[in-house]
């Protein structure tokens, strides 16, 4: 018998021994398997290029297992000892039968089929190579992993190395813990996966904003990812679920993990996954996509595509038709997405989903419509006002159920107003003036500003003007705001564009409380309101030939603010004197006005 025959005999008669401990396991493999096939492989005759390939790779792996043996724990860590150990073992078994196959010169079992299986053998050392080296990176190996009452614990249990880390856990054991799951991840059955993905989910819900983060930091995200495309179903969920989770907990999970290549994993579950898996990864897109610097991304992955076809009516499930809606509706403020958007056929889908969707498909498609008509330009204008867009619009403004529909029913509406076709359809609706006079008696702050700003703009008939009289009591008391800026503009223009009729003017100044704050508004003291926008409506307010709002006006103290404001050159002050005061002009200057 031959040298190498009679070693591997002699190391076979050491394996039927069946190691019980890992540390008779370790010894094996360090004294026995690896000894023989350094030999082995320098002393192979036939295929001695891979041999030579698995010399490298059996050295390294020789000098990583001895760095693990001078870890003071790797006895209790279960990912080394039940895992690692074992499968390291088959493989070397595997390459101490090729060794023997090799000594036959006629290789009688076929060259190819050799080639093939030390090709197998070479792969399944850099596997093990990767996963020892990933536990040594790690540190794991240097901390006692035993699990409590660890006489009584089942496999099962040892499985799970370190327990959930408490509110008042240290930054260095949350980062073992990362560490941890990220190497089950890597290393052993589908269990362990899975008991990983659940540790994480649990790890980052705890405290979504502290532990993202850390998971951005520490964790090793592309073995994540790539469970996005597992065969195994409830893998591809809980991956799923984990990076959905990351995509909204913080800006940096969200980032780290689009920089390692999300998307184009996410998309194609959008494209083809399973409704369960659909709706995780529509969410984690839509979280994504709230971050411009990750937004412009999704064209060039092709994915404004799969998110206008999961819009349409009929695609699946009326929550992945709202996802989507909000993944468009991000991303429709990148100029060159919005063009995309349209070739790809968005605004028919967006428009339809106005109507046929969720309430939260409904709010995010009314969005993205209003980003589209108000940065798309007069194109995409058009084709919003040819799909029936604006009366899908009215319609689910007038049933909106809560004030957030309302506000983004009326923001689209407001953006597609720039059309002239729009524009003209909406100042001659008596019923939408109706509805707008409403939201300015009571809706919020926000919907006030944009119906206000709607009515400064359109330009509605004297008798729509005349039915939104009752509006003018709050567009004053808008204007009393400071803050925003544009709320007072909004209002005052409103203000301007209804006292252009004659009864409205003699309405307001009925209105002694509105009167009052007009007035309160025009004195110089009062710096928390600009003065130019009161003196507008002042202005209108005392147009025409009647003298009724200018005597009531002038009653209420208006002209001696007014004289200070014409001195200090306020824009439109002495236009309101000159209306006040009619050919008195010249007596109103010289009167002195009580401070």
């Amino acid at each position: 018998m031959t040298y190498p025959a009679a070693a591997a005999a002699a190391v076979a008669d050491e394996e039927d021994e069946s190691p019980e401990s890992p540390a008779e396991n370790l010894d094996l493999i360090l004294h026995h398997l690896l000894p023989f096939l350094l030999a082995a492989a320098l002393s192979a005759r036939s295929l001695v290029g891979r041999w030579r390939l698995i010399h490298s790779k059996l050295s390294f792996l020789g000098a990583a297992l001895a760095d693990a043996a001078a870890s003071p724990h790797w006895p209790s860590n279960p990912l080394f000892c039940d895992h690692l150990l074992p499968a390291l073992r088959a493989t070397l078994r595997s390459l101490r039968a090729l060794s023997a196959r090799c000594l036959d010169p006629s290789l009688s079992s076929g060259k190819l089929r050799l080639q093939s299986d030390l090709d197998v053998a070479a792969s399944a050392l850099t596997l093990h190579l990767h996963d020892l080296h990933l536990l040594l990176r790690s540190g794991l190996l240097h901390h006692d992993a035993s699990p409590p009452n660890s006489s009584s614990a089942s496999d099962d249990d040892a499985a799970i190395v370190l327990p959930l880390p408490g509110p008042s856990a240290s930054r260095a054991e949350v980062v073992l813990f990362i560490r941890d799951l990220f190497a089950r991840l890597q290393i052993g059955a589908i269990d362990l996966k899975h008991q990983a993905l659940d540790s994480l989910l649990d790890l980052v819900a705890a405290d979504p904003a502290k532990f993202s983060r850390l998971v951005a930091e520490e964790g090793d995200l592309p073995p994540l990812l790539r469970l996005l495309d597992a065969s195994d179903h409830s893998l591809r969920d809980r991956a799923a679920a984990a990076v959905s989770l990351l995509a909204s907990a913080s800006d940096a999970s969200r980032r780290a993990i689009f920089e390692e290549g999300v998307l184009g994993p996410l998309l194609r579950l959008v494209d083809s996954g399973s409704p369960a898996l659909k709706e995780r990864a529509a969410a984690a897109i839509q979280a994504m996509t709230a971050d411009p610097a990750c937004a412009w991304a999704v064209s060039a992955y092709g994915g404004v595509s799969i998110l206008v076809s999961a819009c349409h009516s009929g695609s699946g499930s009326p929550v992945v038709q709202a996802l989507a809606a909000g993944s468009l509706k991000n991303v429709a403020a990148i100029d060159d997405i919005r063009s995309a958007m349209a070739d790809e056929g968005a605004v028919p889908a967006l428009v339809d989903l106005v109507l046929s969707g969720n309430l939260e498909a409904q709010k995010n498609a009314a969005l993205c419509l209003a980003s589209l008509a108000s940065m798309g330009g007069a194109e995409i204008r058009a084709a919003i006002m040819q799909e029936s867009g604006l009366l899908h619009l009215l319609q689910f403004l007038r049933d909106a159920p809560d004030p957030e529909a309302t506000d983004h029913a009326l923001r689209a509406i407001s953006a597609l107003a720039a059309s002239s076709a729009a524009a003209k359809l909406l100042s001659s609706s008596a019923p939408f003036f109706a509805q707008l006079t409403d939201l300015i008696k009571r809706g919020s702050a926000g919907v006030q500003q944009l119906a206000a700003t709607l009515v400064a703009d359109l330009s509605p008939g004297e008798d729509i003007k005349r039915s939104m009289a009752e509006s003018m009591p709050a567009l004053i008391k808008m204007m009393e705001c400071s803050k925003p800026a544009s709320a007072q503009e909004a209002a005052a223009g409103a203000l301007t564009s209804l006292l252009s009729v004659r009864s409205n003017r003699r309405e307001l100044s009925r209105d002694e409380k509105s009167v009052t704050r007009l007035v309160q508004m025009l004195d110089p003291r009062n710096e928390a309101v600009g003065k130019e926008l009161p003196v507008a409506v002042a202005v209108a307010l005392t147009a025409g030939v009647g003298g009724g709002a200018r005597k009531r006006i002038t009653e209420a103290g208006a002209c001696r603010h007014l004289q200070k404001l014409a001195d200090a050159d306020v824009p439109g002050a002495k236009k309101a004197l000159q209306r006040i005061a009619g050919g008195r002009l010249k007596n109103l200057f010289s009167i002195a006005w009580p401070q």
